[in-house]
């Protein structure tokens, strides 16, 4: 592995490995607003703005929608893999015929609608096809969990040049290093591994956040986070899956957590990610340095009032040979001798005679 040339672009976002900074946050519509526009009785492509200003009032970096034809993603054999207490339809092409309603005009009006709303747009493609006809429009690609696997799918958008964002769901790390290597095989060297358990919803145990620290420790690349668990309030996993090395977070997103549908309930809300950012901008202000410890400003006044200087343990005659036994320490600092400097005056000759408390100096030794 090359490893990554920093910083990788994310729309007009940079990304760093190297670098804590907020983590760019991507609101998952996927097929959510099919829900919306049926609570709502809109059109379908006015429940998608209607989530994207959602997204932004949340403070996300981007929206990201889903896109496929049913017959493309899955064949007659394709049963289901989600919760059937939650998702009643056993057959795969039989649920995602619900979500594949959008044409290449709509999505277009989607995309301008974004770029004017100041949030980035991304879909993740299904099909090789979808890249040749999204590519002129997404500034970066998603790669899915289940696609990470797909030669097709993986080689096709690495030969776009553009950035690739990788979930890493239901795999090894043999697959993922692969996956990889398909991409940079191609010259192409802006990827981010996604840490993501391919169950919805992820329960907390499940949630195995650990290993966002040793993908960012055996990859050259940064690394995020795609997560299903359903969320606490503040999405305090989604905190630690950051402290823990995640630059690029990606959730589900909905403006209602109470409707049904495939992903609502393990989503966050327009609240949530407001608590969530604020969350994050308080912990960097926080945070400080990890490279260097410094004086602050606001600590001069108890570096001097709290730390001690020496003093007088006992009546000392001119001539005594002062030992450690013979000072002792009280504070303030800075107005003698400071206590990290009593080895330079132990063994030393005093010249005068000194009360017991008194103030020790210099001045006073042979």
């Amino acid at each position: 592995m090359k490893g990554v040339i920093e910083p990788i672009m994310l729309g007009k976002t940079r990304i760093y490995k190297s670098e804590m900074h907020k983590p760019y946050l991507i609101a998952e519509i996927g097929v959510n607003y099919y829900d919306i526009a049926e609570k709502e009785n809109i059109e379908l492509i006015e429940a998608a703005k209607m989530m994207i200003d959602g997204a932004k009032e949340a403070g996300c970096n981007a929206v990201k929608f889903q896109t496929y034809k049913a017959e493309q993603l899955a064949s007659k054999y394709a049963t289901a893999f989600w919760d059937r207490n939650i998702i009643k339809e056993s057959n795969q092409i039989e649920l995602y015929k619900k979500y594949d309603k959008l044409n290449m005009d709509d999505y277009i009006e989607l995309i301008k609608y974004s770029c004017n709303k100041g949030i980035d747009f991304v879909t993740t493609v299904f099909s090789e096809d979808y890249v040749d006809i999204f590519d002129e429009f997404l500034s970066y690609y998603k790669v899915a969990s289940a696609d990470l696997t797909n030669y097709i799918l993986i080689k096709r958008i690495a030969k776009t040049n553009k950035p690739v964002l990788l979930s890493t769901g239901a795999s090894n790390m043999d697959e993922i290093v692969r996956a990889i290597r398909w991409i940079e095989t191609e010259g192409n060297h802006a990827i981010i591994p996604l840490h993501c358990v391919l169950s919805y919803p992820t329960s907390s145990q499940d949630a195995n956040l650990g290993y966002i620290k040793y993908l960012d420790s055996a990859l050259p690349y940064p690394v995020g986070y795609s997560c299903h668990v359903v969320p606490i309030k503040g999405m305090p996993h989604v905190v630690w899956a950051w402290l823990f090395g995640a630059k690029i977070i990606e959730k589900h997103f909905t403006l209602d957590k109470n409707l049904p549908g495939n992903d609502h309930y393990h989503a966050f809300d327009v609240e949530d990610g407001k608590l969530f950012n604020k969350t994050i901008e308080q912990i960097i202000k926080m945070y400080g340095s990890d490279a260097n410890r410094y004086v602050l400003a606001s600590e001069e006044m108890a570096r001097k009032n709290a730390r001690r200087s020496l003093f007088a343990k006992r009546d000392l005659k001119r001539g005594d040979i002062i030992t450690i036994d013979d000072v002792t320490a009280k504070r303030p600092a800075n107005i003698g001798i400071d206590v990290e400097f009593a080895e330079l005056i132990i063994g030393k000759k005093i010249k005068k005679d000194v009360k017991e408390g008194d103030l020790l100096k210099f001045n006073f030794f042979e």
